[in-house]
């Protein structure tokens, strides 16, 4: 009896799927200096940060992308709490009117000993442009076959921290 090839491939399909989020990750880095030997196309610029005070500035969390319902809430709350202790003003309410809109785009994968979310929030202005992107990623232990259901309040805690802060940071560089 033939054996599928599924099984023996499923560890390359995980790595091949993290170098992919990876490369896209770093395809979106702020740099503005292309690769050698690639010529650069002109993109326009990011925006600055807000000329109004950063304690007038307000932001909407848009739902995100890419994540069970349950954990989105989870971060969700998270992002409140971390966003409370540095000052950053939230809108709360669907379609309200906010200076600055941030969407979410996460993923999660696993390979044998541990799990990797990869994060991606973009912060558009009123025009949908965008004007900042956060980007990271969580490696914790732990494996199933949902990488989601290894991610614990912890991991989404230090997700919304680290993005909170360096929306923080952002709106005080200005």
């Amino acid at each position: 009896m033939a054996s599928s090839p599924l099984p023996q491939s499923l560890p390359l399909l995980k790595i091949l799927t993290a170098v992919v989020l990876g490369l896209v990750a770093s395809a979106c880095q702020s740099d503005p200096r292309p690769p050698a030997g690639i010529t650069q196309t002109t993109q326009p610029a990011l925006s600055p940060a807000p000329v109004v005070a950063p304690e007038s500035v307000t932001f909407a969390f848009e739902p995100f992308t890419g994540m069970p319902a349950n954990k989105a809430d989870e971060l969700s709350s998270e992002i409140g709490n971390a966003a409370g202790s540095v000052g950053l003003n939230l809108v709360r309410r669907l379609n309200a009117k906010a200076t600055y809109r941030v969407n979410g785009y996460l993923s999660a994968t696993g390979d044998t000993s541990s799990t990797t979310v990869f994060y991606v929030f973009d912060i558009v202005d009123a025009n949908g442009r965008r004007v900042k992107r956060l980007q990271g990623l969580e490696t914790i232990g732990g494996v199933s076959g949902d990488p989601w259901s290894v991610v614990d309040a912890a991991t989404l805690q230090r997700i919304a921290r680290r993005t909170t802060v360096e929306i923080d940071a952002w709106l005080k560089k200005a």
